[in-house]
């Protein structure tokens, strides 16, 4: 099952998003990310993050979302917005005809301050998109219906901490 992260900029909640899905499904999902106005390069805070995670952070980029409506693209079977923004827009029609749920958090990127403030910015998101990941990933998505899996993602997005 291929699933989508969608926000704006694709620099910081969606490359975080990717980053859990891929780790914490690898065995049943496969994880990407996208924006609708790319900001071309992740944010340093999730870079920073993502590093003492232990993650490879040279394979995360920021990219439009148009690649994945691509004839060449993967099958998304499920594509999740992480930002107002985002899931307020028009998606392109991606290949496969997704479930589509909203995972709204706010923006550690917004946040002004030193490195320290801005870190931990980025770990509370981290932290709120794992509780929601583990969530979704102890669901039979494989079973369920569209209907089905559209309302238990929703539900997972209405979590504490959901902007």
């Amino acid at each position: 099952m291929n699933i989508l992260v969608l926000c704006t900029g694709n620099s910081a909640r969606s490359i975080l998003g990717e980053a859990l899905i891929a780790r914490k499904g690898a065995d049943r999902v496969r994880a990407f990310s996208a924006g609708s106005q790319p900001k071309g390069v992740p944010h340093p805070g999730a870079l920073r993050l993502l590093e003492r995670e232990g993650y490879d952070i040279s394979a995360f980029r920021s990219k439009s979302w148009d690649e994945f409506a691509a004839p060449d693209a993967p099958r998304i079977d499920i594509a999740i917005t992480v930002c107002g923004n985002a899931a307020g827009e028009t998606c392109p029609l991606f290949i496969g005809a997704p479930v589509r749920a909203h995972w709204g958090l706010p923006d550690p990127a917004d946040v002004v301050g030193d490195e320290a403030a801005v870190d931990a910015a980025f770990a509370e998101t981290y932290r709120l998109l794992d509780l929601r990941v583990r969530a979704m990933l102890t669901l039979p998505l494989e079973a369920m219906t569209p209907a089905e899996r559209r309302d238990a993602l929703n539900a997972i997005g209405a979590m504490a901490g959901a902007a």
